[in-house]
């Protein structure tokens, strides 16, 4: 049987075959039914043939076919299918496709035959797309991997290539490459060839019997970070990262800085599957100028920090989260470890147990004072029972709590002062009565009552005996959310389709009447620190235990969001927070009206956003803080973030302000250059406080970037510095727009463990 028509089409279901002409019309031929899933095979050829054998169920189609099935799709100039083994043996520009891992994988070559009920590749003159490898050989075979319909997991994915060659260089001339007369290729775990010579270029380097390669997570590699910087000198940093075993990564640093001398030291990396996981370092430097820079603070030739940290959680709720944290000055990270030392310059150590329950959780901390020029309260320790709000039995009630009890000892630090110590148990317990009325209004009261008992406090300037203390409050928010939907507006400037606009105004009131002691007669371990924010007022919200004092305070907000259609979904226009406080009752060191805050963010396209932050003082008639940006990101090729942060001085609670304007910009001019600008400028004295340029070059296989950073110190002289790296770009020392901000890991620590 034999026909031919515009767009021939031979349709494999799991219940019938059936083929017809177009030209005459002949009536449908029915065909037995294959227990499988469908298969389709088609011409995409106008003057395509296709041929039908009834008795034995094989078709033939030529002149560019496609079939696709079981997650599969394999197209050619011609193919021949088989309908009862669904094996299609095809020519020509032979490509399939399919996926591993959750990513797309691509195959191709002249001639392949392929099994979709047994997923069985052999082929000839193949090449692989299976990132980061490319390779080709003269014959393949290869399993693909299991399809997500299929009932029965069968074994992962292995390619066998016979004349093979392999690289992770992405064009048709590589820079280097792998051939072998054998190669084994088991994607995510594996590689392994036979009579194996490595290439650079056209020209042999090194020739092995056999070669074999992990593929997983944790090999053997050395990374190098080479530069130059005012206050090192020369240097070179370098660490080698050795897989004990594939859950198990050790680590050992040796660095070089020609002003400072030699430092180094081991780290680990591990996973323990159920037992959790971890991380720790240790780091000592032998510091030729140990106070270069230091300001008076005491530091000393031999300098070393520590760290490690480990986490555990399971399905039952709990969580267990260990940190310890160590150094002999404090300097020693910002002079080494700049990146982490911007993060958490006064580090802390800790041990922490959690278990929750669907209504409480109990949780334990432990934290001792280890570097003890930090000041730190340390908990010996805090043992912590929280209920969650939850229903009071079958009323409208609604309830939760806070209960705890430490050991607590404040250890002043470097900075000096007074140490004490003292137990403290405290227990705190609200009703909540949510309530709506009308349909849109929530009113929302509550009452509560805390109290707190002191143990007898040890240390100098304590007062002896015992103290307790009684707190009660009450209060209600009144809030509602009202929303209106325009379906007309079409503004294609601001790409809007559509309009939400949703505004959600409240009132929350706090009373408080004075404690039966007051802070001034307790001790102070939790208490109130200066934020340029505003602080919770409700409890148990509110952690400043024992700052805990009279309070008749009324919070006003005004949420609004505004929301379009954005390529078929919803999508934030504008998102604009307005908050303030109003104290009927304010106590001495506090204002009737605190500053008003502002929160907006404005995107009037996908790839442009524009952000405020402001806090306007209403009784001196000021802006306190501001701070502004835009962020411009069109395409791939370039963005730009520019900004501007103001804080007035506040000597009292944060120190002098600033007046600072930055603006960070990429630009790919070409598909292997690109360049990056960073720059911070303090308006108020006209000091370009930071900047840093980057050049980045793509070598195809590998990308290099030159950093010169330059930074006034406005005391000890300016700091600059020049840096190089390198990264080979199947296997990337930095992920994917992880250079945003990179110019601080390639001074003074670029290789982090944590």
């Amino acid at each position: 049987m034999k026909f031919t028509r515009l767009g021939a089409r031979v349709l494999v279901t799991a219940a019938s075959m059936i083929s017809r002409t177009i030209a005459d019309d002949r009536p449908t031929v029915p065909v037995p039914a294959v227990d499988a899933e469908e298969v389709v095979v088609k011409s995409v050829d106008a003057d395509g043939r296709g041929e039908l054998d009834l008795g034995t169920g094989r078709a033939g189609v030529t002149g560019g076919i496609i079939a696709q099935g079981r997650g599969v799709t394999v197209t050619a100039r011609a193919a021949t299918y088989d309908r009862v083994t669904q094996v299609i043996s095809a020519e020509g520009q032979v490509v399939i496709r399919f996926a591993s891992q959750g990513e797309a994988r691509v195959w191709r070559g002249e001639k392949a035959r392929f099994n979709f009920l047994t997923r069985q590749v052999e082929a000839e003159d193949f090449r692989l797309e299976q990132p980061p490898f490319f390779a080709a050989g003269k014959m393949l075979e290869a399993t693909l991997p299991t399809h997500s319909s299929d009932t029965n997991a069968g074994p992962p994915m292995r390619v066998a290539l016979t004349g093979a060659t392999v690289t992770t260089d992405d064009v048709a001339d590589p820079s280097y490459h792998l051939s072998a007369a054998k190669l084994t290729l088991e994607p995510g775990k594996a590689l392994t060839a036979s009579d194996a010579t490595f290439y650079g270029g056209h020209y042999p380097i090194l020739h092995l019997s056999g070669y074999t390669r992990s593929l997983e997570g944790h090999d053997n590699f050395w990374t190098f970070q080479p530069g130059y910087r005012n206050r090192f000198g020369p240097f070179l940093e370098s660490e080698y990262h050795w897989a004990v075993r594939t859950n198990v990564e050790a680590i050992a640093a040796l660095d070089w800085r020609q002003r400072r001398g030699f430092a180094g030291g081991p780290g680990l990396n591990y996973e323990l599957g159920s037992l959790g996981e971890g991380s720790g370092r240790f780091y000592y430097a032998h510091d030729d100028l140990p106070d270069l820079y230091s300001a008076g603070i005491p530091t000393s030739t031999d300098r070393n920090f520590y760290s490690w940290q480990h986490s555990l959680t399971n399905r039952s709720g709990l969580t267990i989260h260990g940190l310890i944290n160590g150094q002999n000055d404090p300097l020693v990270i910002r002079d080494f470890y700049e990146n982490r030392f911007r993060g958490d310059p006064q580090p802390k150590s800790f041990f922490e147990v959690n278990q929750a329950w669907p209504n409480w959780t109990l949780d334990l901390l432990v934290q001792p004072q280890v570097i003890d020029f930090y000041q730190t309260v340390e908990r010996l320790p805090d043992l912590k029972l929280t209920g969650l709000r939850q229903e009071v039995g079958s009323t409208p009630v609604y309830y939760d709590s806070e209960s705890s009890v430490a050991y607590l000892r404040l250890q002043p630090g470097l900075l000096g002062g007074t140490n004490f110590a003292a137990m403290r148990a405290d227990t705190y317990h609200q009703l909540v009565l949510p309530q709506t009325y009308f349909g849109w209004l929530n009113f929302i009261p509550r009452v509560g009552g805390r109290f707190t008992y002191y143990g007898d406090p040890e240390g100098p300037g304590t007062r002896p005996g015992d103290n307790s203390r009684g707190v009660f409050n009450t209060g209600a928010e009144v809030n509602y959310k009202a929303s209106r939907v325009w379906t007309e507006p079409r503004l294609d400037w601001l790409d809007v389709r559509e309009l939400r606009h949703i505004v959600v105004p409240s009132i929350n009131y706090v009373y408080v009447p004075a404690p039966s002691a007051r802070p001034s007669q307790l001790p102070q371990f939790d208490t109130e620190l200066p934020s340029p924010r505003l602080l919770p007022i409700e409890f148990p919200d509110y952690t400043a235990v024992d700052s805990v004092d009279s309070q008749s305070t009324l919070r006003f907000g005004l949420f609004n969001k505004l929301q379009t259609k954005r390529q078929d979904q919803v999508a934030d226009l504008l998102v604009w927070n307005l908050f303030t406080d109003w104290r009927l009752r304010p106590r001495d060191n506090q204002d009737t009206f605190p500053d008003v805050f502002s929160d907006f963010e404005l995107m009037p396209r996908s790839w442009l956003v524009l952000g405020s932050e402001t806090r306007y003082d209403v009784g001196k008639r000021e802006w306190s803080e501001a701070n502004h940006r835009i962020t411009i990101q069109p395409n791939d090729v370039w963005h730009w973030t520019i900004g501007h942060r103001y804080l007035r001085d506040d000597l009292l609670s944060y120190g002098p302000g600033n007046n600072l304007l930055y603006s960070s910009v990429y630009w790919r001019f070409s598909q292997n250059w690109g360049v990056r600008a960073v720059q911070y400028f303090e308006a108020r004295d006209g000091r370009m406080e930071e900047q840093a340029y980057s050049v980045y070059r793509d070598f195809r296989a590998w990308t290099g970037a030159l950093t010169l950073r330059l930074r006034d110190q406005r005391v000890g002289g300016d700091d600059w510095s020049i840096s190089i790296s390198f990264s080979l770009k199947a296997f990337p020392r930095f992920g994917l727009k992880d250079d945003r901000d990179p110019v601080r890991r390639v001074f003074g620590g670029s290789t982090e463990l944590f």
